[in-house]
């Protein structure tokens, strides 16, 4: 066998014992999951969420959510915000340059006037070109802004936190449709933890054919749409098996931009978010856990395995790959932005596991799985492949693979999300279709995000064309 055949199976081997320790790495994290979802439901019941609603002295939290071109839904999308059951709470929209009627309709629906609005700029942002406040008491709550859009998102969330006058702020999409108790269940962490608390998030769903009433939620449905139903799939994986872990560990690296609160004071401290970055939540949270390593303080960010938070997904291949290679984008910008503390102790777990896991077991894996598949080419080609070793190397992965999905999914039904049966049946049958009909998909949106990065093209987010929510008009 020459040179090269020597090395396509010493690839093997590595590319074996790299799906070895795959494995074995999910297990652990699967335990941790689940002891961390445990302990959770078991600590729920000693400060219930009904004490903290009730309360005189809650805990004031903003609601910050920026809108651009949101005209065909913003009344719905701000009234809906404004229905939260809790008492210390203000709703901040920014309107982001729109360019169609979004802030004609918020002016017309709630009454707003133009108000003069002690503006503190710590954290640098565009023009702001003015405040405005309901003239009807009844949305005393509502507070819209109006700034010059840099076609930024980030820009406008700090334009959102720098107007906020709460402590805590939660930041969101407009479009989000949150559960009436999203404020009380994410402020808990806040006030029970012994460490001081930085950041909170929980599960989001995917809202494509679910049912709405008045701005919440009223029948949740599994999706009928093909990237919808695999998205589910994926988020339900993600939140419940995979951040519920990190959460254990103290290690969480994302707080998703669909919903997440935050400590207003730390987030000023570190600049807010950063304007040119492609993955603003993951971003942030990375440089709010390094300034506290620096400080040597303890903190933590904690993750609620309820679902909190519906968002539409996108329902056509060019919208997806599109949002998932930005998402690429966005992970190798913030491992590249952050290098020096990878492997560095004075960063804690961030430097020496966190980060590691993140470069080792989710940015190499696309790569990892392009090689492999050219080696699998060549092998074939011209050195004899061995179909054993391929069959069980494959097997383990796809088994394992489908295995944590059902046990997440499993976790997810506990609490009843789909009562359906037929939505139960289809959701466990797009698990063992989802690795050769979606994950491909996804791994070509990473590699082209990759791409893109070492290319330094297009930096632009794009237009995800929404077909908004399913409303229900009369309860059944």
């Amino acid at each position: 066998m020459n040179t090269l055949g020597h090395l396509i199976k010493s690839l093997e081997l590595f590319f074996g014992c790299y799906s070895i320790l795959y494995i074995l790495l999910y297990f652990a994290l699967g335990i941790l999951s689940f002891i961390e979802i445990k302990k959770y439901y078991a600590s729920s019941k000693f400060l219930h969420k009904d004490v903290l609603i009730k309360s005189n002295n809650a805990i004031g939290v903003s609601i910050i959510a920026p809108a651009y071109n949101e005209g065909l839904t913003i009344v719905s999308n701000a009234k809906s915000l404004l229905s939260q059951e809790y008492p210390k709470y203000e709703v901040i929209i920014i309107n982001d340059g729109s360019t169609d009627d979004t802030l004609d309709k918020l002016i017309k629906e709630f009454s707003l006037i133009k108000v003069d609005f002690f503006y503190q700029d710590k954290i640098k942002t565009a023009q702001v070109r003015g405040h405005y406040r309901s003239t009807n008491p009844i949305y005393n709550k509502l507070l819209i802004i109006d700034k010059v859009n840099v076609k930024s998102k980030a820009d406008a969330c700090n334009v959102g936190v720098n107007s906020a006058k709460y402590s805590l702020f939660i930041c969101t999409d407009v479009d989000c449709i949150l559960r009436k108790d999203t404020i009380a269940m994410l402020v808990k962490p806040f006030i029970e933890s012994t460490t001081k608390v930085i950041a909170t998030g929980a599960a989001i769903r995917i809202s494509n054919s679910c049912e709405f009433k008045e701005g919440m939620l009223f029948r949740s449905h599994y999706p009928k749409n093909f990237f919808a139903r695999f998205q589910e799939l994926e988020y339900i994986r993600s939140f419940l098996y995979g951040r519920m872990a990190w959460s254990r560990l103290n290690g969480l690296l994302l707080v998703s931009g669909g919903l997440g609160m935050f400590d207003k004071l730390t987030v000023i401290e570190v600049g807010g978010y950063k304007k040119d970055s492609l993955g603003e939540d993951m971003e942030l949270i990375t440089r709010m856990r390094k300034h506290y390593h620096l400080k040597k303080e303890k903190f933590s960010i904690k993750y609620i395995p309820e679902s909190l938070c519906w968002t539409e997904g996108p329902a056509d291949s060019k919208i997806f790959i599109r949002q998932r290679t930005r998402w690429a984008r966005g992970l190798i910008q913030n491992l590249f932005l952050h290098r020096d503390m990878i492997f560095n102790p004075k960063h804690g777990i961030t430097g020496m596991v966190v980060l590691p896991y993140y470069i080792f077991f989710e940015f190499i894996v696309p790569v990892l799985e392009l090689i492999g598949l050219i080696l699998i080419l060549l092998d074939i080609f011209y050195f004899g492949l061995d179909y054993y070793f391929l069959f069980i190397i494959s097997i383990s992965v796809y088994l394992f693979y489908t295995l944590i999905t059902l046990l997440s999914v499993y976790l997810d039904q506990s609490i009843k999300q789909y009562t359906n049966i037929k939505d139960i049946v289809t959701l466990i049958l797009m698990i063992f279709l989802e690795p050769f009909l979606y994950h491909p998909i996804n791994i070509y949106a990473s590699l082209k995000g990759y791409m893109y990065f070492l290319g330094n093209k297009e930096k632009k987010w794009g237009i995800m064309t929404r077909q908004g929510f399913n409303q229900t008009s009369s309860v059944s």
